[in-house]
């Protein structure tokens, strides 16, 4: 369990990094940019994740992940005024979610915490989390790409590279290792 994490640690760490490397390649403009009236921006997208991590990390094995202060609706209404802005909002969600899980040790995984009244082991609200953010990331990688069109830079096996890149991996010895630690 311990392994258990340490690769969730990593695995955050891997999704907070494709979110960083998208937010880098875009303006503030390309950031608020939206494709219909029912879409929401990256930056949106962002906010909500901050507002969901805050919630969620702040005294996490103490008091429910909905918290009383959180106001969900308005994670949907851009106020942002620049990249910097953004950017902090972004920080600050991560931040709360890794002071959270860094000091957790394998006793804790079975304690009972609350989502809205409703209980979850900590290991069923780690991985809650962690594929509800990942859904997010994609999303924000995903907008990006469209953004940013031929412009695009891949964050992961570019088109047409997978016989090279699984080369690379092949010619390279066997070990145990998180999939992250070649990035």
């Amino acid at each position: 369990m311990n392994t258990y994490l340490s690769s969730s640690i990593k695995q955050f760490e891997y999704y907070k990094s494709l979110g960083d490397k998208t937010i880098s390649l875009l303006t503030i403009e390309e950031l608020k940019k939206t494709f219909n009236d029912d879409s929401n921006s990256i930056a949106i997208i962002v906010k909500h994740l901050a507002g969901n991590m805050l919630s969620r990390w702040t005294n996490f094995l103490s008091e429910d992940g909905e918290k009383a202060w959180r106001k969900r609706d308005d994670e949907f209404t851009d106020d942002f005024y620049s990249k910097a802005d953004v950017l902090n909002s972004w920080n600050k969600g991560w931040t709360c979610l890794f002071e959270a899980i860094q000091p957790l040790a394998q006793n804790d995984l079975e304690q009972i915490i609350y989502i809205r009244n409703q209980g979850h082991t900590v290991t069923e609200a780690i991985n809650r989390q962690m594929m509800h953010y990942a859904y997010h990331v994609g999303q924000i990688v995903f907008l990006g790409k469209l953004i940013k069109g031929n412009d695009w830079q891949s964050l992961s096996i570019s088109k047409g590279q997978s016989k090279t890149y699984n080369k690379h991996k092949f010619e390279q010895d066997k070990s145990r290792k998180h999939f992250t630690d070649d990035l």
